[in-house]
């Protein structure tokens, strides 16, 4: 569905940055390539592709790295430190911004300080649209289909590993120092900072995964992306326990490459359940390298922002912004998504 749109990808060089300029280029974009370090971009740079080198603490040089472009997608962590400045030059720019940012605060951050300017402007800014924050909204909006309530949202992560990228511990790390060493939770419909140890529970994936040990109250960007628009009062996340320890081993070591997409061996299932009174709804979707499968998430939003298949303007999580069973069925490629009957067919990857 390419448009021949200039897309610009701030941290083109980076891990996650390179898969999305590579389903940029494939969906027909042209993608631009911008990042902090001129010399990573040129060695990483597609050929024919332009490279614009800027900083997030030079506005001029973001406005001038911006300059011609249709959007932007920022893949360069750890957002609490880029997201602001990037989302404001896209404000300057008059272009829709996109994110991949997983750190709960720096998302928060997006919605509490852009919501009306964005809105005001006519644009759409739409953060954490990646594996953790966007998949699971995308998911848990599709498992609602007709409700406008739930009492409960729960998100599993059935991960075969984790082998975490440089820029996932650095976002880690600043996420850490900026709730003190808390964790964090969303219940009672509010988000919560708390000490309390994380128990590790059983969790029935769907086959062939299976029942796996899970970390209950392993929080994601998912407690920030769905009571953003969901009046869901609880959303708990669960990470598979096998990953949460590879996440914190001390010798995590980052992603290899298996296959001729850069993709790592890494296998996921994402399980959603959603309850409203005795009622249960269930979505999940399946796929290889979680870094890997943000890429055509994030510019699968990018392309329907550009072509005006959106829901609202402002600050808005994918399933606010999007039609998820529709957008789910979009990434058949990518991933395999079963949903609720009465949503849309389930669909497989090919």
């Amino acid at each position: 569905m390419g448009s021949d749109r200039t897309v610009a990808v701030f941290g083109a060089y980076g891990h996650t940055g390179r898969f999305v300029v590579a389903e940029l280029r494939e969906r027909g974009h042209v993608p631009l390539l911008l990042g902090r370090d001129h010399d990573k971009l040129v060695a990483h740079a597609p050929p024919g592709l332009e490279v614009r080198q800027a900083s997030v603490d030079d506005p001029t040089a973001l406005d001038r790295a911006l300059a011609g472009a249709d959007a932007v997608i920022n893949c360069a962590g750890p957002f609490a430190t880029t997201a602001a400045p990037l989302v404001e030059a896209a404000l300057r720019a008059g272009i829709p911004y996109v994110d991949v940012a997983a750190e709960i605060e720096a998302n928060i951050d997006t919605f509490a300080h852009f919501a009306d300017r964005a809105r005001a402007a006519g644009t759409l800014v739409v953060p954490a649209m990646a594996f953790y924050g966007g998949l699971g909204d995308l998911l848990v909006t599709a498992a609602m289909g007709d409700w406008t309530a739930a009492d409960e949202a729960h998100v599993a992560y059935g991960l075969s590993s984790w082998h975490p990228t440089a820029g996932t511990l650095v976002a880690g790390a600043v996420s850490g120092r900026r709730r003190g060493g808390r964790r964090v939770r969303h219940t009672g419909g509010r988000l919560e900072y708390h000490d309390d140890a994380l128990p590790t529970v059983d969790w029935a994936f769907p086959a062939p995964l299976g029942a796996q040990s899970v970390i209950a109250g392993f929080t994601m960007a998912d407690v920030v992306t769905v009571p953003s628009h969901l009046a869901v009062p609880e959303v708990r996340t669960y990470m598979a326990a096998k990953a949460a320890a590879d996440l914190a081993a001390p010798d995590a070591s980052p992603p290899t490459a298996v296959d001729d997409r850069g993709r790592s061996a890494q296998t996921f299932v994402v399980d959603v359940v959603v309850r409203s009174g005795d009622e249960e709804r269930r979505a999940s979707a399946s796929g290889q390298d979680i870094y890997a499968v943000s890429a055509p998430l994030a510019v699968e939003a990018v392309d329907r922002v550009l072509t005006g298949r959106t829901r609202t303007t402002g600050v808005a999580s994918a399933g606010a912004a999007f039609d998820a069973p529709d957008f789910l069925r979009a990434l058949s490629a990518h991933l395999a998504v079963d949903l609720p009957a009465g949503t849309r067919a389930a669909v497989r990857a090919k």
